[in-house]
């Protein structure tokens, strides 16, 4: 086992940094220091394609530093284990909690005397108007000093029954918390099972305060809103709504902090090609929505993430009307993005284009990858402070992409992470690992360190080559952890 190496962080002023010479980041991985309480499989196949996903394990660090908390399903595929870990080593704490029936792990906050996690279940049968075929639902699961409080449905039985129940076959999503609001924040992908949209794939955004109470809450509750939504970016704001950002089936990548869905009247921050409902996994697909909005220190400014295709020849979009259009990808790999807003609500640079005709319609991207021939995915942001930011992402060299709007496979050749800073520059060369992954969220430790959970196997982006229950190999008995540090 490889001992945890400890970091001397000495905290710099964010003048003095950018007055001398440019910061650069250092790497340290701290393999299977952490023992499972239970099996875990490490990957997820993606939507349509099959191709391998990390299978997020949310993480968490309480607001004190003292306690880490790391949640996965088991690998039977039914229960979600939560286990406590000591920030300063990431090794065993104690004690441990198994949430009972629970299929997917989602957004996980901690607080100083325990933690709060989003995850879906099924609810039983005998339960007036439950999803059919024990489809699971999403809640919201507050633990304190290793008990259960409360456990609160987001959907379902009673959710916004007069615009149709919904469920969560898979628990694309993310929980957050505001300390100034005091509320939780939950948002997550949907299924309608009755009503006008029964059938189709949406997403929901909803509010819940800390004594479990379901909030409803105008210009910031969503009962549907973006549609066939698997891409979600969410963060914490001091009130609602939250800063939000979802992934469509109809052209774009929208901010929707201020109207919760896909209208026009939103900010568009990206052209992207969708087909048969994806739109190139831009936020990650299946098991993804995580660390790809994040906020910066004592600030209203956020940094958002993700992986385009680009996007030129502007079509209308007919079905949509006036102020939505179609494209078609510029390249066939893809590139990392990021986009900079000022607040929850203001990009800083003009949004995408919805100019029918137009040859360019990417234009206002700052990409953080210039070239386009390896394919990267799987990215991901978060702040070291009110200046800094990381960005990272995987990388295959020659990529076959046999699907327009989705994954492509090949030989993994590394994970990559940049140093951004508040304006969007790039500081400094990206560093690379071939043995190190982002599986998990992305947290900002009080030392400064941002840190995150990964299983350590030799990874692949082909298909059924992985160290995975995907192919019923095996499954994962310990965790790792990376740090970054800003030096």
């Amino acid at each position: 086992m490889v001992q945890f190496k400890s970091l001397i962080y000495t905290p710099i002023c964010t003048a003095a940094l950018a007055a001398a010479a440019a910061p650069s980041i250092k790497l340290e991985s701290f393999r299977d220091v952490l023992n499972l309480t239970s099996g875990f499989d490490p990957v997820k196949a993606a939507y349509w394609t099959g191709l391998p996903h990390h299978r997020r394990t949310p993480f968490a660090v309480s607001p004190d530093g003292k306690t880490g908390y790391i949640a996965y399903l088991d690998a039977s595929g039914t229960d979600v284990h939560v286990q406590h870990i000591e920030p300063s080593s990431m090794t065993p704490k104690g004690p441990d909690v198994t949430i009972p029936g629970l299929k997917e792990a989602g957004g996980l906050v901690a607080h100083d005397h325990g933690f709060a996690l989003l995850g879906n279940e099924a609810i039983p049968s005998s339960v007036a108007n439950a999803p059919p075929d024990n489809t699971p639902v999403p809640a919201i699961y507050r633990y304190k000093n290793g008990k259960q409080v409360w456990k609160t449905f987001v959907a379902g039985p009673g959710v916004h029954e007069s615009d149709g129940l919904a469920m969560s076959p898979d628990m694309n999503g993310d929980l957050v918390w505001s300390e100034e609001a005091q509320l939780y924040g939950a948002y997550f992908v949907i299924t309608s099972y009755t009503g006008a949209s029964k059938g189709h794939f949406g997403d929901s955004i909803e509010y819940v305060d800390d004594s479990g109470e379901l909030q409803t809450i105008t210009g910031a509750t969503s009962a549907w809103g973006c549609s066939h939504n698997t891409g979600i970016a969410f963060e914490a704001a001091d009130e609602p709504p939250f800063a939000s950002i979802c992934a469509e089936d109809q052209g774009a990548i929208w901010l929707n902090t201020k109207t919760q869905g896909m209208g026009n009247n939103g900010i568009k921050v990206s052209n992207e090609n969708t087909t048969n409902g994806a739109s190139g996994e831009p936020m990650g697909g299946m098991s993804g929505s995580y660390s790809s909005l994040a906020r910066f220190d004592n600030s209203s400014s956020y940094i958002f993430a993700w992986v385009s295709r680009g996007s030129i020849d502007l079509t209308e979009n007919d079905w949509m009307g006036e102020g939505y259009t179609h494209t078609l990808n510029r390249t066939n790999g893809r590139r990392v993005a990021i986009a900079m807003f000022s607040d929850k609500e203001t990009k800083v640079s003009p949004q995408a284009s919805s100019e029918v005709g137009a040859a360019d319609g990417d234009s206002q991207v700052n990409w953080v990858t210039p070239t386009e021939d390896p394919d990267r995915s799987n990215a991901h942001v978060a702040t070291f402070d009110d200046h800094y930011a990381l960005v990272s992402w995987e990388e295959i060299e020659s990529p076959a992409c046999e699907f327009i709007a989705m994954g492509c496979g090949g030989t993994f050749t590394g994970t990559y992470f940049q140093l951004v800073d508040k304006d969007g520059q790039k500081v400094g060369e990206p560093v690379k690992s071939m043995d190190t992954y982002v599986a998990g969220d992305m947290v900002t430790l009080n030392d400064g360190r941002i840190c995150w959970p990964y299983v350590n196997m030799a990874w692949s982006l082909d298909k059924g080559d992985v160290y995975s229950g995907v192919e019923g190999q095996k499954t994962a008995s310990s965790m790792s952890f990376a740090c970054m540090s800003l030096e």
